[in-house]
């Protein structure tokens, strides 16, 4: 079987450089907000080119404490509105509602699947106060025109850079950089995985990064005196020490998918696919490689009968699930068609070149009798 992503090859590539972080924390005695902390969050501020990174919990709550930090500081209040994509992962809705303000869907791009700026301001109310950009399966969003979009509305921009991790535009600006602050996982399957939950905020204001140290520990920026009613999501000595071991062959890693993807966008020639579209090379990662296909449950099955692994990322839209049932009477056809057509195929730094011809084959004699 050919698997869709093979964390033990992956990290069976850095076992050296893991095993040396592993034991440089150990020997330490040092675990929670040290060096290592401190050296992987200068490292990634730096490669996104931000002037801070703050190292939390998880991807999600990443984008809970960006929301609940401007609340603190008197940006936002309850019961205002962030525009948000409507083909998302839920966890970019749930940092919305989480926080007591509500989130507002927008259909995509048909062909990107990111948020479509044509949407955006026919969806703004008196109560909007945010667009939340999602870069979803690695691929930057029009990220000029949501930025336009958010000046002439005086709106923060919040990134979702949960599956872009080293995505740039054509000036070489990164995910990350773009908005007022961003969000990234680090969950194992990510481009940049810990080896087990993690995550981090990226942005430029030093009042935003000042409130969010608070918030992540407890409310506190000195022991025992809390400020805030915060919580505790803090990014621990021993995955900041193996996501900085990491960092320093993302972009190979990067590259690497991107010869594969192309492999796939030139090679793949059956009628019934549909290929992802990319803006420009470099504005994709390929966290994900997604494509689109009618009958999808069956050629899954012929997939996994030939000995091909996929994923469907994501079944279910968040307006149909049953979290937000209040939504499940709404229509967003562009985003029902997209969850209900998509498959994510094998794409990852440890696929050979037989395998990924062996897939191009297999996809190309699809046919239903």
């Amino acid at each position: 079987m050919i698997k869709f992503l093979d964390l033990y090859k992956i990290n069976q590539n850095y076992k050296k450089d893991l095993v040396e972080a592993f034991e440089r924390v150990i020997d330490s005695g040092w675990y929670i907000m040290g060096k290592e902390l401190k050296k992987f969050e200068h490292d990634f501020a730096e490669y996104c080119g931000v002037k801070h990174c703050i190292g939390v919990a998880n991807g999600l709550d990443a984008l809970i404490l960006i929301i609940r930090a401007y609340k603190e500081m008197g940006v936002f209040k309850d019961g205002d509105e962030i525009l948000v994509p409507s083909n998302t992962y839920i966890a970019s809705i749930l940092a919305i509602s989480a926080n007591s303000l509500i989130p507002i869907l927008v259909e995509p791009d048909i062909l990107t699947y990111n948020i479509n700026p044509k949407e955006i301001e026919k969806s703004m109310t008196s109560k909007t106060v945010a667009i939340l950009p999602v870069h979803l399966y690695g691929q930057l969003c029009d990220m000029k025109s949501i930025l336009e979009i958010a000046r002439k509305y005086n709106l923060k921009v919040i990134e979702d850079c949960a599956q872009s991790h080293g995505a740039c535009d054509q000036s070489s600006i990164k995910a990350g950089c773009f908005g007022d602050a961003a969000g990234f996982s680090f969950y194992p399957g990510k481009n940049l995985g810990a080896l087990g939950d993690a995550g981090a905020i990226t942005t430029s204001d030093d009042k935003l990064c000042e409130t969010l140290r608070a918030l992540l520990n407890y409310g506190s920026l000195i022991k025992y005196e809390n400020k805030y009613k915060g919580i505790n999501s803090r990014l621990d000595e021993l995955q900041a020490a193996l996501l900085g071991a990491k960092l320093t062959k993302l972009d190979d890693e990067t590259e690497f998918k991107r010869k594969i993807a192309e492999r796939y966008l030139e090679e793949i020639k059956n009628p019934k696919i549909i290929l992802p579209t990319v803006i420009s090379r470099n504005a994709h990662v390929w966290h994900l490689f997604v494509i689109r296909i009618a009958d999808r449950q069956h050629f899954q099955e012929y997939l996994t009968t030939s000995g091909i692994q996929t994923v469907i990322h994501y079944p279910i839209p968040p307006h149909k699930q049953q979290a937000y049932k209040e939504w499940n009477s709404l229509s967003f056809p562009l985003s029902e068609t997209i969850h209900n057509e998509v498959l994510s195929l094998p794409l990852s730094p440890v696929l050979s070149n037989e395998e990924v011809t062996t897939i191009i084959e297999k996809i190309n004699n699809y046919s239903v009798s």
